[in-house]
């Protein structure tokens, strides 16, 4: 599978000359963060109950987002629903910032990146994950350290205050924490 995997990738690099010559591959996926919160396991002093603010009001908003495990590369966007329109935004940023690159973008199947309304820009193309494996999908832990590193234990109380907890906690993560949390052995080298 590895020489198929790399003949295709030497395949697309002839095939599209960007200027960078360069072919991306960037797992992609979306998560909704709200005012709902789920109480988490925090220190205390022995013999202390520790108390924990919660919250039940469901407004939410959704990060889009697609990591290169391999670099550390990560493109992020802020949006108000998990839609066809949403996704068509969120794929013209992401060809928009890699403009010269051509990117594989392995994502799930959810109904809006299958969608006939979706409007792939011609530097992206997505693959499919196969169905029941979120597993596969190294931005699933990104998404882990977002919740624990910016939403833990704490009521928010304005959606405003949701999206910039969000901003900030993703503007937090550098190549190298995304080349941590999301490297695995089993994706191969692009460049």
């Amino acid at each position: 599978m590895r020489t198929t995997s790399n003949t295709r990738i030497a395949e697309m690099k002839t095939s599209h000359k960007f200027s960078t010559g360069c072919v991306k591959l960037m797992f992609q996926d979306e998560a909704g963060f709200g005012r709902i919160n789920k109480p988490r396991y925090c220190w205390c002093r022995r013999g202390i109950r520790p108390s924990v603010p919660c919250h039940h009001i469901r407004e939410y908003r959704y990060a889009y987002g697609a990591i290169d495990p391999q670099k550390g590369d990560s493109f992020f966007l802020i949006l108000p629903y998990c839609n066809t329109v949403c996704m068509n935004i969120y794929l013209q940023g992401l060809s928009e910032e890699y403009s010269d690159d051509y990117i594989i973008l392995v994502a799930d199947k959810a109904a809006w990146h299958t969608a006939s309304g979706l409007k792939i820009p011609a530097n992206i193309e997505i693959i499919p994950l196969p169905p029941y494996t979120p597993e596969m999908n190294p931005i699933e832990q990104i998404w882990a350290w977002l919740r624990l590193h910016g939403f833990r234990n704490e009521v928010f109380l304005t959606l405003e205050n949701v999206v910039d907890r969000l901003c900030d906690t993703i503007c937090s993560l550098s190549p190298d924490t995304v080349k941590s949390i999301a490297h695995r052995n089993w994706i191969l080298p692009t460049a």
